[in-house]
């Protein structure tokens, strides 16, 4: 079991850096909004990861076919990203005063459910996650109780990395001025279309391109 732990660990703290919009969104709720909102959107997105994780355990290698054969949930994904970052890009600037930044109940549920939606329509981290268990499986002799023990030290180990992210973020408060709030939703809006054109051309990519199930044997045949 703890050699299950040790091997999921560095799994987990790679995930919390890897670059994506929910990656910026975090950094830009905590540093705008504060540690509690932060918290609440990236609990939206831990719950987002464990359903796909969950998805995926039980689908396995049925469901990495279908994705293969349906490229136009990548295309629905990346333009709900794309719209969101249209939208994020073309706020307005607004006066920082100190009741801005205070964050309501009905706001918590909101960043919650922002958290998870933002994670949830990327089909990429539904891949990602088939791919990881088809990989690690075997290596777990397809065992129910250290696959889960696995994946719980994983989300566990990602939890922890984003909460350091977090509280670094937040200490960057007190040198944002309203400019630089208004450039940091500017450049978080650019990525996030940015993202929702690459899920768009992935939708378009011929089929012999998309192949999920050859990139995952390329991966196994590395290690």
């Amino acid at each position: 079991m703890l050699d299950d732990i040790q091997a999921a660990i560095p799994l987990g703290f790679f995930l919390s850096f890897m670059i994506g919009p929910v990656f910026f969104v975090l950094l830009e709720t905590s540093a705008t909004k504060g540690f509690r909102a932060a918290l609440i959107f990236n609990i939206g997105v831990i719950i987002a990861d464990i359903v796909f994780i969950t998805i995926a355990y039980f689908s396995s290698f049925q469901l990495l076919q279908n994705l293969s054969n349906q490229p136009g949930l990548y295309v629905f994904g990346g333009v709900i990203l794309l719209i969101y970052g249209i939208i994020t890009f073309k706020k307005k600037q607004v006066k920082l005063r100190d009741e801005d930044v205070k964050v309501t109940s009905g706001d918590y549920v909101s960043l919650f459910i922002k958290g998870f939606l933002l994670n949830f329509i990327n089909i990429g981290v539904l891949v990602f996650w088939l791919g990881i268990i088809i990989i690690v499986g075997p290596s777990l002799d397809n065992n129910s109780d250290r696959i889960i023990i696995f994946f719980t030290a994983v989300i566990a180990a990602y939890f922890i990395t984003d909460l350091i992210k977090i509280i670094l973020a937040k200490q960057l408060r007190r040198k944002l001025t309203p400019k630089r709030i208004f450039l940091v939703k500017k450049a978080l809006g650019i990525v996030l279309i940015i993202c929702g054109l690459v899920l768009i051309t992935k939708g378009f990519l011929p089929k012999d391109k998309l192949n999920i199930q050859d990139g995952i044997e390329m991966i196994r045949e590395v290690e």
